[in-house]
């Protein structure tokens, strides 16, 4: 029994001190294929490293769109990641959502690349 405890703590030790983003198809909030492992990461994160901490779900969008469309999609891209994490043990009542639409990029340039990076829900600890 002792060695499963310290099974589990070597465990954690591994797990990262940060919540990773994660990002969305264009025009989309269902969670992506690659972005599970991130998710499950993150999960053991909130579980693990900061089980009494409240957690902020924001969701981006790139430029292109309207005001009014862009803050529905991030609420949605917020909410699937939200639900996920949920599903994986998170406490519900510990997330909160926001979405921020087109506002707050993260990268300033008319490309794909970098409407790419824009398209995303991003973690804030409180």
């Amino acid at each position: 029994m002792g060695s499963a405890i310290i099974a589990q703590s070597a465990d954690d030790s591994l797990l990262p001190w940060t919540l990773e983003d994660v990002f969305f198809d264009y025009d989309q909030y269902s969670i992506r294929k690659e972005t599970v492992p991130t998710l499950k990461q993150n999960a053991q994160v909130l579980l693990k490293r900061y089980p009494i901490r409240e957690v902020l779900i924001e969701g981006h969008c790139d430029e292109r769109g309207t005001e009014e469309y862009n803050l529905i999609l991030g609420e949605r891209r917020a909410m699937a990641v939200k639900n996920y994490l949920v599903d994986l043990g998170a406490s519900a009542s510990s997330i909160r959502v926001l979405s921020l639409g087109k506002n707050e990029p993260f990268c300033l340039q008319p490309t794909p690349r970098c409407f790419q990076r824009n398209r995303r829900a991003h973690f804030v600890l409180k």
